[in-house]
């Protein structure tokens, strides 16, 4: 911030020494060193302060660019799509073929007629389940004979 040579400083002192006075020296000194760093604190706030200021007005340019851009796309696009409708309409009007009034009312007889009813499909015949057959008098125990029936068959070969 200042550029102050050796030989500046000293002379500074000597004056300060001889107009203040030794003992008071030492207080005004730190006095003077405590407003020097409050003032250099105060101008680096500052010129933070106005680069700050200087990039909101880049940003808010920017931005406006931006809006600019996008207004610009918006509008391309709404040109494209009424310039597609119209080629559209002209489309359908060509394919069109030019009906009589008879024509219209056929057609809205054809409308107005009920629909064809569908016989529903046939349905195959369900197959019945088949009886089991009785268990053969062999396999049929009381419950009193359980015990021989079982001896007799474990012996059959």
């Amino acid at each position: 911030m200042f550029d102050i040579s050796f030989a500046e400083l000293m002379m500074v002192a000597v004056v300060g020494l001889l107009v203040i006075g030794p003992e008071k020296l030492p207080k005004v000194a730190r006095t003077l060193g405590a407003y020097t760093g409050r003032l250099q604190r105060y101008v680096s706030q500052v010129k933070e302060e106005v680069g700050r200021e200087a990039r909101f007005e880049e940003l808010q340019a920017l931005q406006q660019e931006i809006q600019a851009g996008a207004d610009q796309v918006k509008s391309s696009i709404r040109d494209g799509e009424h310039s597609i409708k119209e080629t559209l309409s002209n489309i359908e009007e060509d394919v069109k073929p030019k009906r009589k009034s008879s024509d219209k009312k056929v057609l809205a007889k054809t409308l107005k007629a009920p629909a064809r009813k569908v016989a529903p499909k046939k349905t195959e015949k369900k197959i019945s389940k088949r009886k089991k057959a009785p268990l053969s008098k062999a396999t049929t125990i009381k419950p009193s004979t359980r015990k021989s029936a079982v001896k007799q068959t474990s012996n059959k070969p």
